[in-house]
């Protein structure tokens, strides 16, 4: 499968697959309660992920826009305060009276780690359609190898237990206890030691 990496040109396609593919997703759903809600601010709230992504990372997406992951470079140590913190903007760009909108960022940012560099996968969209077909380890296995030859450990939190699996197989490990978003479900967060040449 053909993967190239997406641009600015190609932002309305991956907030479109990102809208579509985490719709039914436990954490966009507790974010989102309301399906009409959702409905209208959803693809807002991704773009904002996707937004960083495009400015501070990179974005994989297969030629036939079925599947895209989104990743940052993260450096050791504590992160710098940043003049727009992420998760302002992701409530103020997608649902300003929405205070999960925000917290869920906190949340997360809460237990990122610190201690070493590492590569992060902010998300794997894959279309609902195609979802169970590999498209998502077919994106990942290459950045993954990557890794390993650059010795570079890989973090993200898994945001149900289908995609916990999915991590699992492909050599991450759970890092400490999953977080338990309040009166909400779980996200697991995920660490992948580079193996060894």
């Amino acid at each position: 499968m053909a993967t190239r990496t997406a641009g600015a040109a190609d932002r309305d396609q991956v907030a479109a697959l990102l809208d579509t593919a985490f719709h039914d997703d436990p954490v966009s759903g507790w974010v989102f309660p309301e399906e009409e809600r959702r409905r209208a601010v959803h693809g807002l709230f991704m773009g904002c992920f996707l937004d960083a992504a495009l400015a501070g990372g990179r974005v994989d997406l297969l030629e036939d826009g079925s599947a895209a992951a989104l990743w940052l470079s993260v450096p050791a140590g504590e992160p710098e305060e940043e003049e727009d913190d992420m998760p302002a903007l992701m409530r103020r760009t997608a649902d300003p009276d929405n205070e999960r909108a925000e917290l869920v960022g906190r949340l997360t940012g809460a237990i990122h780690p610190t201690e070493r560099a590492h590569a992060y996968l902010l998300l794997v969209a894959v279309a609902p359609d195609r979802q169970g077909e590999g498209l998502g380890t077919a994106l990942l296995t290459p950045v993954l190898e990557q890794c390993d030859r650059d010795g570079l450990p890989v973090y993200l939190e898994a945001s149900s237990a289908r995609s916990r699996e999915l991590y699992l197989r492909l050599g991450f490990a759970d890092r400490g206890e999953p977080l338990r978003l309040p009166d909400g479900p779980l996200m697991w967060p995920m660490w992948r030691e580079p193996a060894a040449g």
